[in-house]
C-alpha cells in the first residue's frame, strides 16, 4: 500500500482547551466523511474513503489534565493552590489517569484514521512509544517500555529507578484518534510534585534536560520525532 500522507501543524504555545477543541472539530469533520461515505453504498471499503491524517504538535501553559477513568485523589493540590500557582485543571475525554503539561514539553496529537493504519489500539499505543523510543535513542539516551504501564520509561526493569519521560493518552472514535503523547524536553519537574503522574505511585518522572545534563533545542526534538513518527507509521507529513 502506498504511504499515508499526514498534514503535519505546528501550533506553537496554545492554551488546553483551545487545542482540544480544534482536535474535535478535525476528528469530527472526518467522522462525518465516514458517515457521508457509509451511506453511499458505492464506497464500500473504508481505506480508500477521503478521511485526513494530522499530527499536531504544541506546548501548552501549566495545566493538569485527568483522563476519563482517572482517580481525582492522584491529585494532591487543592483548586485554590492550583489557581495560586497559574495551573489549569481539565477533566478530559482520553484514556489514563491525572498528567501535566508545561512549557518545554512537546505534546503531539496524532489525529489518524486507523482504518487506514490497522483497527488495533493497542499496536497504535505501541507505534507511538515507538516514535519517542526512536527519537530518545537519536539523542543518545535508551528507554523503553513498562510492563502494563502505557508510556516511555527509563531503566524500567529496575526496582527503585524507574523514570517515566512520556505519557501517552488517547481518545479512538470511528477509529479516529486524538490526543497523544507528552515527551518532557526541558519541562520543569516541580509540577509533578503535585499529583501522582499517571496514578503510578513510588515512580519517578524525568526529562530529556535531566537525563542529559543540558537544554535541548525543541525544534530539533519536534525534527526527530517527525522523522521517527514516519518511518514507524509508514507515512508521509506534508505541511498543513
Amino acid at each position: 500500500m502506498d504511504r499515508q500522507q499526514v498534514f503535519f501543524h505546528d501550533w506553537g504555545l496554545i492554551g488546553y482547551e483551545d487545542a482540544w477543541k480544534k482536535q474535535e472539530q478535525i476528528l469530527q469533520e472526518n467522522v462525518n466523511v465516514k458517515t457521508a461515505a457509509r451511506l453511499d453504498t458505492i464506497q464500500s471499503d473504508p481505506y480508500f474513503v477521503p478521511t485526513k491524517h494530522h499530527l499536531i504538535f504544541c506546548e501548552h501553559p501549566p495545566v493538569f489534565t485527568l483522563g476519563k477513568s482517572g482517580d481525582i485523589s492522584n491529585v494532591l493540590i487543592s483548586d485554590e493552590e492550583m489557581q495560586a500557582k497559574g495551573i489549569a485543571f481539565y477533566r478530559t475525554n482520553r484514556g489514563g489517569d491525572i498528567t501535566f503539561h508545561g512549557h518545554g514539553q512537546v505534546v503531539g496529537y496524532p489525529i489518524l484514521d486507523l482504518e487506514k493504519f490497522g483497527t488495533d489500539i493497542g499496536v497504535y499505543l505501541r507505534n507511538v512509544e515507538e516514535v519517542v523510543i526512536r527519537t530518545l535513542s537519536s539523542l543518545g539516551l535508551e528507554s523503553g517500555r513498562s510492563k502494563g504501564e502505557t508510556g516511555v520509561w527509563l531503566d524500567a526493569g529496575i526496582k527503585g529507578k524507574e523514570r517515566k519521560i512520556c505519557a501517552i493518552g488517547v481518545r479512538c472514535s470511528r477509529w479516529m484518534t486524538m490526543h497523544g503523547f507528552a515527551l518532557n524536553v526541558n519541562t520543569s519537574l516541580d509540577y509533578f510534585n503535585h499529583i501522582i503522574p499517571c496514578g503510578i505511585e513510588n515512580k519517578q518522572v524525568t526529562s530529556l534536560k535531566k537525563e542529559l545534563g543540558k537544554e535541548l533545542v525543541m525544534e530539533e526534538v519536534k525534527s526527530l520525532l517527525k522523522q521517527h513518527f514516519e518511518a514507524v507509521f509508514g507515512a508521509v507529513l506534508n505541511a498543513s
